[in-house]
């Protein structure tokens, strides 16, 4: 039941990443009509381009890992035995697992902060709140841990079937 409210959460926010990446396209195109047209660009679009791409990349992070979105190079990967594919794979969800949960802790104080001292990016016209973007930092890092830990117990089941589970698109 958990991992079916996991895979609701991920597909809406893939949703949300999504809606912003096309609302961003429109302020780029403002911006540089602006620039060319006007020779006034619109204000605050470094920053908000900034963000933005940041709130996109973690927001889709997780449904990427669970629709096996994320890359795998297989060049030595497909001559190994199963065995061993099943283990690297369980050892790279640890690794990912780690490298999200630190990124999740090391997180946590900049979102407090950002959310209590009313922290922006940008000056004069357009400032740009910075707590969003530490929200989908969060929140992404924490759902793509939780991702590989969906991932790495669907890959014992698998192992115990004498099965391996492809975990990314080859490349």
């Amino acid at each position: 039941m958990f991992f079916k409210f996991l895979d609701a959460s991920t597909k809406g926010l893939l949703v949300v990443a999504s809606v912003l990446g096309f609302l961003l396209s429109f302020v780029v195109v403002a911006d540089v009509i602006g620039r060319v047209a006007f020779d006034s660009p619109l204000k605050g679009t470094p920053e908000m381009v900034s963000s933005a791409i940041v709130i996109i990349c973690y927001l889709m992070c997780a449904y990427a890992i669970r629709t096996g979105g994320m890359i795998e190079v297989d060049a030595f990967s497909q001559h190994y035995p199963p065995k061993l594919k099943v283990a690297m794979t369980l050892f790279s969800c640890g690794l990912a697992i780690l490298l999200f949960g630190i990124i999740l802790w090391g997180s946590w104080e900049g979102f407090l902060h950002a959310v209590e001292s009313g922290e922006y990016e940008g000056e004069g016209a357009l400032r740009v709140p910075m707590w969003p973007v530490r929200l989908s930092v969060v929140l992404g890092s924490l759902l793509a841990m939780l991702s590989y830990i969906e991932l790495a117990i669907r890959q014992i089941q698998a192992a115990r079937r004498g099965e391996v589970l492809a975990t990314g698109v080859s490349h």
